[in-house]
């Protein structure tokens, strides 16, 4: 794991999230691989082995860097910014 400066401004407690999956694969009828959160704002987005995307997605329009795996049993999180683990 990275030093990550925007860890430390991330809100506590952790965003709720807003849905229990991707509200974005719902929406374009595909199955989202595997779900993040994005630890900002609380939107779940599906990972780039997704068809869409969609937490990458979410990431290039707010600029809210780091989400975690919302995957049952996985804590990493990621930092879009860095580009690493933190």
């Amino acid at each position: 794991m990275s030093d990550c400066p925007h860890v430390s401004a991330l809100p506590r407690p952790e965003p709720v999230p807003l849905s229990v999956t991707c509200p974005g694969c719902l929406a374009a009828g595909t199955h989202p691989v595997q779900l993040r959160l994005c630890l900002v704002c609380g939107n779940v987005g599906c990972c780039d082995s997704s068809p869409l995307q969609h937490a990458t997605g979410h990431f290039k329009e707010t600029g809210h860097p780091v989400m975690r795996s919302f995957e049952p049993g996985e804590s990493w999180r990621w930092c879009f910014e860095d580009g690493s683990i933190v």
